[in-house]
């Protein structure tokens, strides 16, 4: 089904792929010798990285992207951040939806407030602002700005728009305020995987099976981290814009950079219905292109699929795990109990496993992923006539903007789905990130949304709920809910309908969407709710440094989930310190409490007082430490100090920023890890002034150890390999031993910005220096 290439390969003519290790027979295919340099040249992302890239050489990009987007979970600190670093006017069309915090608020920044925050700024800096329930975030990118050889970047991970020819990726917000400041997005060239299509989709067998296919087979190995993914073969060529679309958003969970695909007649059609055919154009490898990997499939052999808790890549066949139900649910319960670590909480699947077959509790159709018009019109083909039932199963269908609604609507499929027993929403994410249906305790929801991360589906095993999300394809969602609930392949059903022509219609943009790029207004006002709060000051770095060990997680991966909630936590985004007493909380709930502890002597030290006296553990510390390296003169006044967070290996998931300025303002100061999981959570610690230590053997220290690391701004300016660090131990005689740190490749300008302590620092000395 999905076949990974042991090394690079050379695609010919865009159909006939040749390993590496055969470069011999380019000669007979082609009549000429090609180098494998110059065959890297012919990737489609080479020619689109080329033309955005502002630097003299392509080892070492500095791009400017064409437009951005922001929803309202992220675009609060992001215009807050910019504007405490000189904002002026938004350079780029900067797109503003509302998708993410549109229902009610639970306990922090009522959503209204924020949304019009968004309005004001949108006047003020000259922006697009979508209000709430028109659209979700890339739908509407899709519909209105993504074209053929564009960048686009966004502030959510699931920034993809490869499908319609363009290179989009997923940051925290700090690269967006780099770009709203004509600043430049700066990353070493990625390596391009090809992702090699063959054959055609069988019947049932929708996009989301594709995409957990993929997922499946490269999440786990690191085939594609950090690379491109560049879909290409004639396999594209079986399925409708629509349909690529709904593969292509997966491809951040499997932690690759970006993606694009061959454009062709379709996406052509797709962009003109559109109003905008101007936005196309061919894109194609060149003869000859050299692929750093090849992930090579045959759509034909793909089945419908599932991805069960707590990740996309935890895939099967549906028919495989309903022939090993008991096996692989009982797998699930285990890896259940090790992330909840808590006896008193368990969840349960196996007593799903009725008469032999999997009764789910709820269904979800959603957003970005699943709420496109061909997979609801299909799921409601599916369910005409048809019953959900009035037991414990539900579904609920939420179309990603207001224009396929409209057509849905048009086309008789809202009927279909709500005579079935559906319930229809607008254009909503709640169900992606735990803000909507969330379901009951100790229940399995199936869901055509992105994501399946431990309570990314709302539960609070804080308070003794838990539940847990599988993803599947609408076609197999609607299967199951034709069947009472019973998990069902939608090849068991699958007939020949062909999905009506999507007819769209820009009313409701034209009417509700505020047009305002390159319209700014100097003289308008920013409205702020009271619970819009400015980011608190931070520190430089000083030379030296002391860390305290605040949380240890020795969990393969840690999820940016984990480090800080989605949900409903989430209505805390504005309020920078508001939503830091969430950091960990579903973890390691005492993370928060040990930080601020931490922070405090900071603070003390900040005012030039001796910051050893609050805290006997931290002067026994220094006290061992000056005996240790015979320096009686080492003063903690002029040692900063911080909180500090252990993770194997951090930051899969979300491009929300939050996750690491959450760890900053109690005080974080750095992270270690054996690796970081993805580069965008990366550059969110270096954006929050974090330094992103890497920390090759196991972890000598335990939480409330010290580690001292002298010289640590001189460490930034050499090659960061050895950065000697000294551990002591929070124990009878504070024993002290040597490890060595390193850091990963950084830019000039990154070490800057974590030498003057975050983003915001850097900006307003480079503006004071002017």
């Amino acid at each position: 089904m999905v076949k990974l290439y042991d090394g690079g390969a050379f695609l010919v003519n865009g159909t006939e792929l040749v390993p590496e290790q055969e470069a011999e027979k380019l000669v007979a295919l082609t009549g000429k010798n090609v180098t494998k340099e110059e065959a890297k040249k012919g990737t489609i992302a080479y020619s689109i990285l080329k033309e955005h890239n502002t630097a003299d050489n392509m080892d070492h990009l500095k791009l400017r992207f064409d437009s951005m987007a922001s929803h309202d979970i992220t675009f609060v600190g992001i215009i807050q951040t910019a504007r405490a670093s000189g904002l002026t006017e938004f350079p780029i069309p900067y797109v503003m939806t509302n998708c993410h915090n549109s229902l009610c608020a639970v306990g922090g920044t009522i959503n209204e407030d924020d949304h019009i925050f968004g309005l004001s700024a949108a006047k003020k800096y000259g922006g697009i602002f979508v209000p709430p329930h028109i659209a979700v975030i890339h739908q509407y990118m899709r519909e209105m700005m993504a074209g053929c050889g564009r960048m686009i970047l966004g502030s959510d991970s699931h920034t993809r728009y490869g499908a319609l020819g363009t290179m989009a990726v997923g940051e925290g917000g700090g690269e967006l305020v780099k770009q709203l400041l004509r600043d430049t997005y700066d990353v070493t060239y990625p390596g391009v995987v090809a992702i090699y299509l063959t054959g055609k989709p069988g019947p049932g067998v929708g996009p989301h099976d594709v995409a957990l296919a993929i997922v499946g087979a490269v999440f786990k190995n690191g085939y594609v981290k950090n690379k491109v993914m560049e879909f290409v073969g004639p396999g594209i060529a079986s399925m409708d814009t629509d349909y690529r679309n709904g593969v292509d958003v997966m491809t951040t969970e499997t932690t690759c950079l970006s993606s694009i695909w061959k454009t062709d007649e379709d996406t052509r059609d797709y962009l003109k219905m559109h109003g905008r055919e101007d936005a196309y154009k061919e894109l194609n490898p060149a003869d000859v292109a050299y692929y750093d990997g090849v992930v090579s499939i045959d759509l034909s052999t793909v089945k419908p699929m599932i991805a069960l808790p707590f990740h996309p890549s935890n895939t099967y066949e549906i028919d495989e795990l309903n022939a090993n139900l008991g096996d692989i649910l009982r797998t699930v319960e285990k890896e259940a109990d090790h992330i909840l670590g808590n006896p008193n909480v368990h969840l349960s699947l196996t007593d799903k496993i009725v008469d032999g077959k999997l009764l789910v509790q709820q269904g979800v159709i959603a957003g970005c992923a699943g709420g496109n018009y061909s997979n609801v019109m299909t799921a409601a083909h599916i369910l005409s006539g048809k019953d959900c039932g009035n037991d414990i199963f539900n579904l609920s269908v939420y179309p990603s903007s207001q224009p396929v609604y409209m057509d849905l609507v048009k086309k008789g499929a809202v009927t279909e789905l709500m005579a079935a027993g559906a319930t229809i929403r607008t254009a909503f994410c709640g169900p992606c990130f735990g803000a909507g249906d969330t379901p009951a305790n100790n229940t399995l929801s199936i869901r055509h949304t992105t994501r399946n991360f431990p309570n990314r589906e709302g539960s609070k095993p804080g308070n003794g709920q838990i539940s847990c999300v599988a993803l599947m394809d609408a076609r197999s969602i609607a299967a199951t809910a034709a069947n009472g609930g019973y998990l069902t392949s939608a090849e068991t059903i699958a007939d020949d309908y062909t999905v009506p022509a999507y007819e769209f219609d820009s009313t409701s943009y034209e009417r509700r969407v505020y047009q305002g790029y390159g319209k700014a207004d100097p003289e308008a006002e920013l409205i702020y709710g009271p619970n819009i709060k400015d980011w608190p000051a931070m520190s430089a770095l000083t030379d030296n440094i002391i860390l305290r060990v605040c949380s240890k997680i020795m969990d393969p991966v840690t999820t940016t989930d984990e480090l800080i909630p989605s949900g409903e936590t989430s209505s805390y985004r504005s309020n920078p310190l508001g939503l830091a007493e969430f950091t960990l909380s579903r973890r390691d709930p005492e993370y928060v409490g040990r930080s601020k502890k931490v922070n405090e002597l900071e603070a003390v030290r900040k005012t030039g007082a001796c910051p050893l006296k609050p805290d006997p553990e931290m002067e026994a510390a220094f006290k061992a430490l000056r005996i240790y390296l015979d320096q009686p003169e080492l003063r903690a006044r002029e040692t900063e100090i911080g909180s500090m967070i252990y993770a194997v290996k951090p930051g899969d998931g979300s491009a929300r920023e939050q996750a690491a300025s959450c760890q900053r303002v109690l005080g974080g100061l750095a992270n270690i890890a054996n690796e970081y999981a993805t580069k965008r959570y990366r550059s969110n610690v270096i954006n929050w002034g974090m330094l992103p230590f890497l920390l090759d053997e196991e972890p000598s220290f335990d939480i409330g150890d010290f580690i001292y690391v002298p010289g640590v701004r001189a460490a930034l300016e050499g090659d960061m390999q050895h950065i000697p660090a000294y551990v002591i131990k929070n124990e009878e005689g504070n024993p002290i031993h040597e490890i060595n740190l390193h850091i990963a490749e950084m830019t000039s300008e990154e070490k800057e910005i974590v030498k003057a302590g975050c983003l915001i620092n850097y900006n307003r000395n480079r503006h004071s220096e002017n």
